[in-house]
């Protein structure tokens, strides 16, 4: 019965071992954390002016290009205000004309004493207010134009349409998020590693990236930055630790790890918010 047991237990022992010393050496090698997540650039659109919604011309999860129309806020009341400042500023530019005309006209009579010296003035006062009237006019029909202009919500890059919260007939105040939208161009991971495991992570380190979503695939990225401070530090309710209700609690510092040699279709995959498992290598 004892020898069973020992050429049972030595093969055991020699495995545990064995797994032991490789556990070990991966350690030693790389730094690993499941607590990370797929990033990109995401953010929600919205109108620069009120009014309200004509026409909407995507549906969610639909990919767009940079400078497609996404929705169009009906112009009525931006094109009449545009047209009545570009008129008014019309109507000063001839008077300024005319202001100019009588200045050069004062400036020539003045030397012979032809005029007095309080028309000579008038003249010139007259001419300098029409002139900072017309700059404020055309500043005003300026702003009428981008006013009409941004009665477009456009896209600012190629990306997806991740949501829509507009509907034609809504009236919309400006700055009220009308779009979630998520940029195609780039992706890469937020990693949160233990405060004790960056001694030995540095920028430009290569690092493998598996994501739980996609199965037999593993992505190609580097440590492209390290924050300076730990997340806690940012969060709505910081821990203050100087109540005296102190507990030691290993922090996380956030790693970004930039993803090389994406596909389309790789993008298409790697959806923001995707939990991944990364491993660095240290050594």
């Amino acid at each position: 019965m004892q020898n069973k047991l020992k050429s049972f237990g030595i093969p055991v022992l020699v495995i545990l071992i064995g797994l032991g010393t490789y556990l070990s050496y991966e350690s030693y090698l790389h730094v690993s954390t499941d607590n990370a997540q797929i990033s990109a650039h995401f953010l929600m659109l919205s109108s620069r002016v009120n009014g309200t919604i004509s026409k909407v011309f995507v549906e969610e999860n639909q990919k767009v290009k940079a400078g497609d129309v996404l929705a169009q806020i009906d112009t009525s009341d931006y094109s009449n205000a545009k047209t009545a400042a570009v008129a008014q500023a019309s109507s000063l530019e001839a008077r300024v004309n005319e202001a100019r005309v009588n200045f050069i006209r004062a400036q020539e009579l003045i030397k012979s004493q032809a005029i007095s010296k309080e028309r000579f003035d008038k003249a010139n006062a007259d001419y300098k207010d029409l002139e900072a009237k017309l700059k404020a006019a055309k500043s005003l029909a300026e702003q009428a134009g981008l006013n009409e202009s941004y009665t477009k919500i456009i896209a600012p890059n190629d990306g997806v349409i991740a949501r829509k919260s507009v509907e034609p007939g809504q009236f919309v105040p400006a700055g009220q998020p009308l779009f979630g939208f998520v940029a195609e161009k780039q992706r890469w991971v937020q990693a949160n590693l233990k405060e004790t495991e960056l001694q030995e992570v540095h920028i430009g380190q290569s690092v493998k990236v598996k994501v739980d979503a996609i199965d037999g695939k593993s992505f190609v990225g580097k440590v492209s930055s390290i924050a300076p401070s730990t997340g806690a530090v940012f969060s709505l309710l910081p821990p203050d630790n100087a109540t005296g209700n102190f507990t030691k609690v290993v922090q996380r510092i956030p790693v970004k790890i930039e993803l090389v040699n994406l596909t389309e279709q790789d993008i298409d995959a790697l959806q923001l918010g995707l939990s991944a498992v990364i491993s660095i290598n240290v050594h």
